[in-house]
């Protein structure tokens, strides 16, 4: 179980992440966060992901297992024309 880490709010209201904590999950500056308050008073902190870079991780990790479809194979799998009507 991972220690807990004190931090100090600053008076803009501003908490700074330890450097070992921006280190284990790789944030850099300019890194977008979530914060989600919780019932018990405690918080949740977790970075947002540009929804773009996922699917292009994802496309280019398809593209390496050898699983990417040209256009020409999508069309016949999906029955779909590619000529000009």
């Amino acid at each position: 179980m991972a220690k807990n880490i004190s931090v100090r709010m600053d008076n803009k209201g501003r908490l700074t992440l330890p450097r070992s904590i921006r280190e284990t999950l790789h944030a850099e500056p300019g890194d977008v966060f979530y914060i989600q308050p919780a019932n018990d008073g405690s918080l949740r902190l977790v970075r947002a992901v540009n929804p773009f870079d996922a699917l292009a991780d994802e496309a280019l990790g398809e593209y390496e297992d050898g699983e990417t479809l040209t256009l020409e194979q999508f069309a016949s799998q999906e029955d779909i024309s590619l000529e000009d009507k």
